[in-house]
């Protein structure tokens, strides 16, 4: 009997999945294994909250192979010598995983790829966190993008939506000696500041279908519009599904062809579209310019005049206690759910990097340990997008104003008061700059700003010019 073995990491899903599809066709059995070895992902081991995350979609994925007959094997440790072990162990010929694009993990896969095939196995590896692999979208040099908007015309030119691998009925699978309990990898929070998140999210499979299924019924008609506004239901939310691999980017440009197939309202399917066109764009650079989690892809900024580390204000920026409403909004919201408005991530990140002067570092940090979409793409591109250091970068001059920013966006106050309480009895005129009511601000117990917003935008458009040449 030929029996092959699945390595799980974040393609945590059965349907539309590659090297699983394959596996199946090509083998009488299948081992459906996942091993838990973060530090090979060093220097960017997964944060807490995408532990968190992780805990539930490994659980759902294990009952989704129960009920088709099989199980996820669970390991920890060293990768390779685990897989060694496993083939040993069930005399499997062949290993199937799907690619992943962060440069230590690239670094590592190659090196396994490599031994496995020169123990003679079958070791093969698919396409299926992408619409297009990193390397397939070129300038007419032949060289990477640095811009979005090109990159994507030519993407979406060459873009052939295919309807989605279905999931497999039964699944045959070999007798394999117990591995690990998920319990035992120890993922989820030993201080529980996660209750939140239990009612927000649905980690799995399931969870992410459903999730897809709402937006294209309801919040993409209107989404070209109400995607900035952050207290709307007015995005998809499928971001976190879309890193741990539970849905694919395919099968997200399927429903949204037959949307437009069956003549329903699509005014924002092709808006939408182009936002995973732009987690396109950020894994592309990240695979051709990898030292960008840590270094900044614009040299010039490597001699840009930081404010020195200033531990207190980073901490009051991080619990949401600048005295800047919007701001702490997006930071209160992020603590307590995991998550924050995209048009939110940017002002928070504005004001941390210009109001602040703080490295953006510090702030990739904080979010990818308290984000469960923390993906390393996205996170460095954003970060980098926003401190103006990176491809297709906002310029350092340009500097949100977190008050008419909020004034715009959050016209009447509701995302803010939402998350900062002590603010529900402030007026839309007032909320968004409640220091214009001193008397109101003292009773309410919401700090005065942590800095002058006019001054500090001085202060950083003085340094930008230090390194504008």
């Amino acid at each position: 009997m030929s029996t092959a073995i699945v390595w799980f990491r974040r393609d945590l899903r059965l349907a539309d999945n590659p090297a699983f599809a394959a596996a199946m066709k090509e083998h009488d059995a299948v081992v459906a294994l996942y091993i838990h070895a973060p530090d090979e992902e060093a220097p960017w081991r997964p944060g807490s909250a995408s532990h968190w995350w992780l805990h539930h979609s490994l659980a759902a994925l294990d009952a989704d192979l129960r009920k088709r007959g099989a199980r996820l094997q669970i390991e920890q440790g060293a990768s390779l010598d685990t897989l060694q072990r496993l083939l040993k162990s069930t005399r499997a010929d062949a290993v199937y995983w799907n690619r992943l694009y962060e440069p230590a993990v690239i670094e590592r896969d190659a090196r396994i790829k490599q031994h496995l095939r020169d123990a003679g196995v079958d070791a093969r590896s698919f396409n299926a966190a992408l619409l297009f692999e990193p390397w397939e979208i070129a300038t007419g040099s032949d060289g990477p993008y640095r811009v979005f908007t090109p990159f994507w015309r030519k993407a979406r030119a060459r873009l052939e939506v295919r309807p989605p691998l279905s999931a497999p009925r039964r699944i045959p699978m070999p007798e394999v000696s117990a591995g690990y309990s998920l319990d035992e990898l120890a993922l989820l929070p030993t201080i529980r500041w996660d209750s939140e998140f239990h009612q927000v999210w649905h980690p799995g499979e399931a969870g992410a279908a459903k999730a897809l299924r709402t937006f294209c019924k309801g919040p993409i008609a209107d989404y070209a519009a109400a995607r900035d506004m952050p207290a709307q239901e007015g995005t998809s939310r499928l971001s976190p599904h879309l890193h741990f691999g539970e849905i694919s980017p395919m099968q997200v440009a399927w429903a949204l062809q037959e949307l437009a197939t069956n003549a329903q309202d699509t005014a924002g399917a092709e808006p939408y579209l182009r936002e995973i066109g732009w987690r396109e764009f950020s894994h592309h650079l990240l695979f051709h310019f990898p030292q960008t989690p840590q270094k900044n892809l614009n040299p010039r900024f490597d001699h840009f005049p930081w404010a020195a580390d200033d531990e207190v204000a980073l901490r009051r920026w991080q619990r949401g206690r600048t005295g800047i409403p919007i701001v702490d909004a997006g930071m209160r919201e992020l603590w307590e759910t995991g998550y924050m408005h995209n048009r939110v991530r940017m002002l928070v990140a504005s004001f941390l990097t210009k109001h602040l002067r703080q490295h953006w570092l510090h702030g990739a940090r904080w979010f990818w340990d308290t984000l469960v979409d923390a993906d390393l793409a996205n996170n460095t591109q954003g970060w980098q997008w926003t401190a103006g250091s990176g491809a297709d970068a906002a310029p350092y001059f340009r500097i949100f104003n977190p008050v008419t920013q909020g004034e715009r966006f959050d016209k009447n106050g509701d995302y803010v008061r939402r998350w900062i309480p002590n603010l529900r009895e402030f007026s839309a005129k007032d909320i968004h700059q409640p220091w214009r009511n001193p008397d109101a601000l003292r009773r309410s117990g919401y700090p005065a700003p942590i800095v002058d917003l006019a001054s500090s935008r001085a202060q950083a458009l003085a340094a930008y010019r230090e390194v504008s040449g």
